[in-house]
C-alpha cells in the first residue's frame, strides 16, 4: 500500500446516524451519556483508522461536551474528522447533530475531541499523513488545534505527577 503524505480532512470524514430508544435512556428520558460516548469512540475509530490506513488506539478522550439534551425518539447523526494530526496521533471531532427530519433541520447536541494513535503491524506507534483543510468549517477546527494540543500536553504533565502521588485509604 503506498503511503500518502496529506490527506483532506474531508478524505475520512465518517457518518453514523442511530435512533435513540427507552434502553439508550435515563428516568429523565434524556440519552445516557456513557452510550453517547461510546458511539462518539466507535466512529471516531473508524474516521481515524481511515486518515491512518492503519489499526488505531484511543489516546485520550479530550472533551465531551453537552449542548443539549437528547432525548428518547431523536434521530442523531454523528460526524467524526481529523482535525489535526501530529507524527503518529490524530485529534478527530465528532459532531453530535439532533435530525429534525420532517423540518430537514440539524441542531448541534454534542461535540467531543478524541486524539488517537495508529499503530504498525507490531503495535509499535507508526506515521501518520497530515491533514489539511479545505471548508471554512475545516479551518477553523484545524487553525484551532493547536491550542488544544498544547492543552493536552499540559494535561498529560499533570497526570504524570498525579501519577507519582501515593494515595492511601
Amino acid at each position: 500500500m503506498a503511503s500518502i503524505d496529506k490527506k483532506a480532512m474531508q478524505d475520512s470524514k465518517v457518518y453514523k446516524s442511530r435512533q435513540v430508544f427507552p434502553q439508550d435512556t435515563n428516568h429523565l428520558g434524556t440519552l445516557f451519556g456513557g452510550t453517547m460516548m461510546a458511539n462518539i469512540d466507535e466512529i471516531a475509530a473508524i474516521c481515524a483508522m481511515k486518515h491512518a490506513n492503519h489499526t488505531v488506539v484511543t489516546a485520550s478522550t479530550d472533551s465531551v461536551d453537552f449542548l443539549k439534551p437528547i432525548r428518547n425518539g431523536d434521530i442523531l447523526t454523528y460526524i467524526a474528522m481529523v482535525s489535526y494530526s501530529g507524527s503518529s496521533s490524530m485529534e478527530v471531532c465528532v459532531q453530535i447533530l439532533i435530525e429534525d427530519i420532517p423540518n430537514n433541520k440539524q441542531e448541534l447536541a454534542a461535540l467531543s475531541f478524541l486524539t488517537f494513535v495508529a499503530l504498525d503491524d507490531d503495535g509499535k506507534p507508526t506515521k501518520v499523513p497530515a491533514v489539511y483543510p479545505e471548508t471554512e468549517a475545516e479551518k477553523w477546527f484545524h487553525e484551532t488545534a493547536e491550542a488544544r494540543v498544547e492543552r493536552r500536553k499540559e494535561s498529560k504533565q499533570t497526570l504524570q505527577f498525579i501519577s507519582e502521588l501515593e494515595f492511601k485509604q
